[in-house]
């Protein structure tokens, strides 16, 4: 599905990733870890080609990401759910309309998907909350509004970046169990996370395997996290 060939990263600052080498196979589920700054949410980008390496070879379903065009590369990207750090809104929108984005993006009618959509917000216990602007969500409505809308075209592959990182254990309990839900849909899903119970709370429920980014390489983590 996605698979990383000795890659490397580099910027202003310097080497940031060094011979990088994973393959997310389907289904699979995966954390990152890795203290701040370590590099986690620049793998995630390079694996859904936001970020290009500096070295090494990134393959997504079986395409280089080098050798996609413009159209070839938004097409890959409706196979990828991201679910970013900082939950970006349209605030002007209702909730249920900033769910719906990515449909409009890819030239679909929302309308049509009207059933589809309100189900997945009750899924992540949004109904009520639809008609809601994004300013009036708390912390941990506005993590699962961003899980929805990463979800909404039935991706393949979920990335979430420091999903629970502004809610409370609860609520972090709860994304982690709508996230398990995906992988048991057969979805791939990748979570970059410093927290270390999160990663525990998920071993008791799925096979989960962890990555951990140190000295700007990826290692796999040991059995005692």
């Amino acid at each position: 599905m996605i698979e990383l060939d000795k890659v490397g990263y580099s910027y202003g600052g310097g080497e940031l990733l060094s011979d990088v080498s994973v393959r997310l196979a389907p289904g699979s589920f995966h954390f990152l870890t890795g203290p701040s700054g370590a590099g986690k949410t620049t793998l995630l980008k390079l694996c859904y080609g936001a970020l290009q390496p500096t070295s090494g070879q990134v393959m997504a379903f079986e395409q280089d990401m080098r050798s996609l065009d413009r159209d070839r590369t938004a097409l890959m990207r409706r196979r990828i759910g991201v679910v970013h750090q900082d939950c970006r809104f349209l605030d002007h929108l209702p909730v249920s309309e900033n769910v719906a984005l990515p449909l409009m993006v890819s030239g679909r009618d929302p309308r049509s998907e009207a059933e589809n959509l309100g189900e997945l917000m009750a899924w992540v216990g949004l109904s009520s909350r639809a008609d809601a602007l994004p300013p009036e969500l708390s912390g941990g409505e506005r993590q699962r509004a961003a899980l929805a809308r990463a979800v909404i075209m039935s991706p393949d592959l979920v990335l979430a970046d420091e999903p629970t990182g502004n809610v409370d254990w609860e609520m972090s309990q709860r994304l982690l169990q709508l996230l398990v839900e995906l992988n048991r849909m057969g979805k791939t899903v990748l979570i970059a996370t410093h927290d270390l119970s999160l990663i525990r709370a998920a071993k008791a429920q799925v096979q989960a395997r962890v990555l951990r980014i140190s000295d700007r390489r990826l290692q796999l983590a040991g059995a005692d996290l």
